[in-house]
């Protein structure tokens, strides 16, 4: 039978059958009480899934000016310029950002949003891992927290998403390979990332089926979020087995194309549009690092101050509206072909 929801601090020392100022005193500093008492209120936490707002243990329950950042791996350049810009528009407005990374793994997402929530924020933006996430966690969590999903989304959950529309970048990159040169080859992991990864392979097949090409899908073998050693063994395998059905190369993201371009230059296999090129090579993101590999890297760009400051700005307008909207928005927006010298 489940227990009646604990509210606040008084109602927890209560049922703790412990005074306030003692309960108060061991969420201020736990060593700060005997290990007895400890005991006693970690097992009343457990069982009745208490967790305070520890911003508002002196019984403050003023909204805070905190706003959590949650990314799923902050290694990953992308992640790392997206919240570099979300983090100077929220300092801006006058808010703290705090950022945290789940480093691609479910139950260290499930943890920072299980923290957050005690830290009780003014509101969250956040990337969810996607196919590793836990769907039931995040949407208690956005029911309890104003949360603004950004650019990977998890239809239904959260009272908003804002993101890069997929078909933009697909559609670019393909009508312009096509156009310039022979239809793409897909590259991709067998077992993508996150829902971006999905929504770009049947961008991909639609495209080419409308422009009257056959769609050729290379999947390789890896999951996890080491793109670029996943991409480089991947095409190491295919180009040493001369397995490649195309020459031009549409990789699901720059992080995979730089682990191709890799193997390329290992086997002395010569990318671009120069004479003596036998392979092109394009892709989607516009990695921090596109521009300097090498050759640099032809790719669909997100429109990194667009979603960062969409993002905000839809977080700040549903904190102003007491943490819900009428009904749930979406917010794409489209990519920007940049050609440069491996397509």
């Amino acid at each position: 039978m489940g227990h009646k929801k604990i509210r606040n601090m008084e109602e927890f020392a209560a049922v703790s059958g412990l005074s306030r100022p003692t309960v108060s005193k061991y969420f201020n500093d736990p060593d700060s009480v005997r290990s007895s008492t400890r005991e006693r209120i970690e097992t009343a936490i457990e069982k009745y899934d208490y967790r305070p707002n520890i911003f508002a243990i002196n019984q403050n329950r003023k909204l805070t000016k905190n706003i959590g950042i949650v990314v799923p791996y902050l290694a990953d350049p992308f992640f790392a310029e997206i919240a570099r810009k979300i983090q100077k528009r929220c300092f801006e407005a006058g808010f703290w950002p705090m950022l945290f990374s789940a480093h691609g793994e479910q139950q260290l997402e499930n943890d920072i949003l299980d923290g957050l929530r005690g830290l009780r924020p003014a509101g969250v933006l956040l990337a969810p891992l996607g196919r590793a996430s836990d769907r039931a966690e995040i949407e208690k969590f956005t029911r309890d927290v104003p949360t603004v999903l950004f650019d990977s989304n998890i239809e239904g959950i959260g009272e908003a998403f804002v993101g890069s529309d997929n078909f933009s970048f697909v559609s670019q990159t393909v009508e312009y390979l096509t156009r310039s040169g022979e239809p793409p080859s897909f590259f991709e992991m067998q077992t993508p990332a996150n829902p971006n990864a999905n929504k770009r392979r049947l961008a991909y097949i639609s495209m080419m089926e409308r422009l009257g090409h056959e769609p050729n899908v290379i999947k390789v073998k890896g999951e996890g979020w080491e793109f670029e050693r996943i991409g480089r063994d991947g095409a190491l395998k295919i180009l040493q087995e001369r397995a490649l059905p195309t020459d031009t190369v549409l990789c699901s993201n720059d992080r995979l194309a730089i682990g191709f371009l890799s193997a390329c230059y290992e086997l002395e296999i010569r990318v671009g549009r120069k004479e003596g090129c036998s392979l092109r090579v394009a892709s989607n993101d516009d990695h921090p690092f596109a521009k300097f590999t090498s050759p640099s890297l032809t790719t669909a760009a997100h429109d990194y101050d667009s979603v960062a400051n969409g993002s905000v700005e839809t977080l700040f307008e549903l904190i102003e509206s007491g943490g819900r909207f009428s009904k749930r928005t979406e917010t794409l927006y489209p990519a920007k072909l940049v050609l440069r010298a491996s397509a």
